[in-house]
């Protein structure tokens, strides 16, 4: 046998995984709580048959759930084709997606689709887009404080967390982050301004909404100056927020989006999509990906897209998250201080800083949600959910506030 299978064996057989993971991992990823062995629909099982009700979803990834037939029909078919090609060569799903995804964005026949492997690497493409709009005079690219856009150099450089980005300074220049405020983008913008990034909703900051008004005034103020309007619809886009896109919420129309995660239900992806005059920015060699828009991951996207449509999905994620609201607001608990995102991006503010205590607490009881700070837990089930999800969630949740009651954090 294998020192690979042994290893294998011994991690399926629950013996210690966590000491292979320490010895085999970069220690840039802490020692996961549980190994996870397969799941369906909104449910998963650690190698131990314990269950869990999935509330996270792999951060807002896997739109249809675990193991969707359609998912699974569309990998095992494309594999079975053609898997890569290398972009030197065109596909039909990679043509296919594009059309589809100009068609939902409402980019239509102006816009244009660049393909990625991940939500990052979408944003480092729309960077690149940022630049090419400088004209010469235009040096300055802003974004939001505690925004989050990636880990990679460029949108790293982007991310408004000084802890995130200190220990890899400096930093690719020509980026301010300011603050999330109409005054404070009427401060900022100006003619030597190329672009702001904008997330509909901080996902990583705990689910925090923009301001009312703040996307039609930062498109406003964009439009004016010449400066591009990217929205990093990476999280809150393909239907989670109950709408296609969680800028249509606002009534406007970016300059680019880009947008990752939920689109391929698990397969790596990422796309930047661009509006009206800044398709026209990028030429022919400034810029590639050696897996973007491969076959096999644009035929999962495009059938994990079509299925979100012909399952009415979009309205299932604004019909359930009104529920988890209510829901939510049925518990009572003190704890709860509020409610923020939209659809099924929800984000719990706690009114006490014990939210790593209670996602344990969660986990302990079989559910799985996140705390991305101390104060916040986030949902972001998969969009399939229904009644029977819902109320299992809130058996779970409820249990999960309890113990946390009784251990007195």
């Amino acid at each position: 046998m294998t020192a690979t299978s042994t290893t294998a064996d011994s991690a399926r057989t629950g013996q210690d995984w966590r000491g292979t993971f320490g010895s085999v991992m970069m220690g840039s990823l802490a020692v996961p709580a549980v190994m996870l062995d397969h799941g369906s629909g909104a449910y998963v099982w650690d190698i131990d048959g314990k269950e869990y009700l999935d509330f996270l979803a792999g951060i807002a990834v896997n739109s249809l759930g675990h193991a969707h037939p359609v998912l699974v029909e569309a990998v095992s078919s494309q594999a079975a084709r053609l898997v890569h090609v290398s972009n030197y060569f065109a596909t039909v799903p990679q043509l296919a997606l594009a059309e589809r995804l100009l068609r939902i964005t409402g980019a239509g026949p102006t816009g244009r689709v660049y393909f990625g492997n991940s939500g990052a690497e979408a944003n480092e493409a729309a960077f690149k887009l940022a630049r090419l709009n400088s004209h010469g005079s235009r040096t300055r690219i802003l974004a939001l404080n505690n925004g989050f856009h990636g880990r990679t150099m460029g949108s790293l450089a982007l991310t408004g967390k000084p802890s995130m980005r200190e220990p890899f300074e400096p930093m690719v220049p020509g980026v301010e982050h300011i603050d999330s405020t109409i005054a404070a983008l009427e401060a900022a913008i100006d003619d030597t301004v190329a672009a702001l990034f904008v997330e509909p909703i901080k996902g990583e900051a705990g689910v925090v909404d923009l301001p009312e008004g703040f996307l039609a005034a930062a498109r406003s103020l964009t439009s004016r100056h010449g400066a591009l309007l990217v929205v990093d619809e990476i999280q809150t886009g393909v239907g989670r927020t109950g709408r296609w896109f969680a800028f249509e919420h606002a009534g406007i129309v970016p300059d680019a989006i880009t947008v990752a995660k939920g689109m391929a239900g698990g397969v790596p992806i990422g796309a930047l999509v661009t509006f009206g005059s800044a398709s026209g920015l990028f030429t022919r060699g400034q810029h590639g990906s050696t897996f973007g828009g491969n076959p096999l991951a644009t035929a999962v996207a495009g059938a994990v897209l079509e299925e979100i449509e012909r399952a009415a999905l979009i309205d299932n994620a604004a019909r359930r998250g009104a529920q988890l609201r209510e829901s939510l607001l049925a518990i009572g608990s003190p704890l709860i201080a509020e409610l923020r995102g939209a659809g099924l991006l929800i984000g719990i503010g706690l009114s006490e800083p014990v939210a790593d205590a209670l996602a344990a607490s969660a986990l302990r009881h079989g559910l799985i949600v996140n705390a991305p700070n101390e104060s916040s837990i986030r949902l972001a089930p998969p969009l399939i959910i229904g009644d029977a999800e819902v109320a299992e969630f809130d058996r779970r949740f409820r249990a999960a506030l309890t113990d946390l009651d009784r251990q007195g954090a």
